[in-house]
Order: C-alpha cells, then sequence, then structure tokens
C-alpha cells in the first residue's frame, strides 16, 4: 500500500476531529499525518501558562497529540492523564489546568525546543503522526469588528486575543495576527512542502483556520506545494462566524490567501443547506463539491469521525 503523506491545519476540537476522522482511515489507506497547529491561544490554562511562562500555549497542541495517541491501553491512559483538567478554587494554582499542557510547558523548558518536546511527548502517547506549531514563536489574533457595541451597530472596533475574538458579538470584517509575519516552523514548512494533501477545517474558521494563511512562510509554502488541498466545511456558524455563510466560508480563503486554489470542499449535506452557491464558491477556488453525512447522529454539531473517514476515503485514495 502506497504511503499519503497528509498535513491537517488547525487547533482545538476542529483539528482534533479532523486527525480522528484520518485515523479512521487506516484500515483503507496508509497514511503519514501530520498535524499543524496554531498557536494564538490565550484563553483558559494555555493563556494562563503563556502569561506567566511564556513560550507556546499548549492547549492545542495537546487535543492534536491525543487524537493521535495510540490505541495501546497504557498510552490510552497516558491520553487520559492529558486530559485531566484540576479541579479547585480560584486560589488554587493548579485549578483549571490540564495535565497535559503542564507536560509540554516544562518539556518545552527543558527542551527548549517546542519540536523537540512535542515529538517527546509525542512518544510518550505512542502518536501515529507528528503535532508541530505553525510558529515557533506564540502569536495574537486581532479582528476588526463592526458591531462590538449594539448601542452602536456600525462602529468599528478592534477586539484583540483569540478569546476574545472567537466569542465577539458583531461580525468579524477582517483578521491579522501579531507579529505581522511571525517565523514560520521550518518542520513545518517541510511537511508542506513534501504532502500528498494539505486539509484545512473543520474548525473556529476566523482563530484556529485563517491564521495558517497569515504565516508568511507557511503560506507561501501552502501555495507552491505539489500536493492537493481539501477543505472541511464545519457543521454549524460559531460565535466568532454568525452572519457568514456557508459559501463565505470558503470566500475568506481566498481573500486571506489569494493564490489558493483547492481540489475537494467536504461538507455535510443536511448542513450546509442549499448547495448551488456552496458548489459555486467551491468552483471558484477550482473545487469540487463533496456532499456526505459527517454529523453525529444524536443532532449536536459534531463531526462523527467514523462517518468523515467514508467521506475522505474515495477523495484522499484516488489516482491524481
Amino acid at each position: 500500500m502506497t504511503v499519503t503523506s497528509v498535513v491537517a491545519f488547525g487547533g482545538g476540537h476542529g483539528l482534533s476531529a479532523s486527525l480522528r476522522a484520518l485515523r479512521h482511515c487506516a484500515g483503507e489507506l496508509d497514511l503519514d499525518i501530520t498535524a499543524v497547529v496554531t498557536v494564538g491561544d490565550d484563553g483558559g490554562s494555555s493563556g494562563r501558562l503563556r502569561r506567566e511562562r511564556g513560550g507556546l500555549p499548549p492547549g492545542d497542541l495537546r487535543q492534536a497529540l491525543v487524537a493521535l495517541a495510540g490505541d495501546h491501553p497504557a498510552t490510552r491512559r497516558s491520553a487520559g492523564l492529558f486530559q485531566h483538567r484540576f479541579a479547585g478554587g480560584t486560589r488554587d494554582g493548579l485549578a483549571g489546568h490540564a495535565v497535559g499542557n503542564l507536560v509540554l510547558c516544562g518539556l518545552m523548558e527543558q527542551l527548549g525546543d517546542p519540536v523537540a518536546a512535542l515529538a517527546h511527548a509525542g512518544a510518550m502517547l505512542g502518536a501515529v503522526g507528528r503535532v508541530l506549531p505553525m510558529s515557533p514563536q506564540p502569536v495574537g489574533i486581532e479582528a476588526q469588528v463592526r458591531g462590538v457595541d449594539p448601542a452602536h451597530p456600525d462602529e468599528v472596533r478592534t477586539v484583540r486575543g483569540q478569546h476574545q475574538v472567537a466569542v465577539t458579538t458583531g461580525t468579524v470584517e477582517a483578521l491579522r495576527i501579531t507579529p505581522e509575519a511571525p517565523v514560520a516552523c521550518a518542520e513545518a514548512v517541510a511537511a508542506v512542502e513534501g504532502a500528498d494533501w494539505l486539509i484545512f477545517g473543520p474548525g473556529s474558521w476566523y482563530t484556529s483556520v485563517l491564521p495558517h494563511l497569515l504565516v508568511p512562510g507557511l503560506a507561501e509554502a501552502i501555495v507552491t506545494s505539489p500536493a492537493r488541498r481539501l477543505v472541511t466545511l464545519n457543521l454549524a456558524a460559531e460565535q466568532e462566524t454568525l452572519g457568514l455563510s456557508v459559501a463565505d466560508h470558503l470566500a475568506a480563503l481566498r481573500w486571506y490567501l489569494p493564490q489558493l486554489t483547492v481540489d475537494h470542499v467536504v461538507a455535510d449535506s443536511k448542513a450546509v443547506g442549499d448547495p448551488e452557491p456552496v458548489g459555486r464558491a467551491a468552483e471558484s477556488l477550482g473545487a469540487r463539491l463533496v456532499l456526505a453525512p459527517v454529523a453525529v447522529d444524536d443532532g449536536t454539531p459534531r463531526h462523527d469521525p467514523a462517518a468523515l473517514a467514508a467521506a475522505l476515503v474515495p477523495v484522499l485514495g484516488a489516482d491524481r
């Protein structure tokens, strides 16, 4: 069986869903999986560690590692430990921290290299793929948002920080990261250059997916890579994308990286609504729209890994 190299971009639960689906493809495809993870998180445990210790926010990196953790009982137990979050009151210094966040923070301080730290953590979890940061330096996320104050619906304000952008009640009109041109992770760039497939989404569009396109070195590698490109669309609008249509999600990719072309767009047949505008938006990127039932069957807007894998296998396994 030929090995297919896949690079998946994102962060948080969306990237985890993509990685779990890719793992479900293992019975039919031999995949070499690399996750490239956003490093803009500034909320919760990650935000506290970032402010108090410096370095990369570990939460999204941790979730990607856990999604790729091996199936041996010991590694599954370790993955559960990484996800364990300490309970306690506001005066308890450990309260709210996930064990895996502390482990990654310690490894990054000990080894002085986030890529080496992630490789070591991956070995601890028996990970069946690699996890890399999009940049070796943390970034800030800022957005120009219209209507933050309901009393002034036409006023545009700057909202700073990943968490604040994610929960904004206004309409995001423009996104940027700080510093404006962070260094791209060299290993991530190499993975993109050697990939057969690049996968974007699902996930928080402004805070997990689009930031990768704003890192100049990574954006250049994405555009020039000979890999084919696939976009997995979300199942429902999130707070940060309220008012953004399904087709608008695809248009945003071209807005922030005008040279980007896509080969396939995967969307849930029920969640997509009228497929015609989505199909046109996909075609504008050079892509074919693939409609499939990829959501869990309990009605919640979550991707089912097995169902998403079933939609991905014929696409990823097709000959060039």
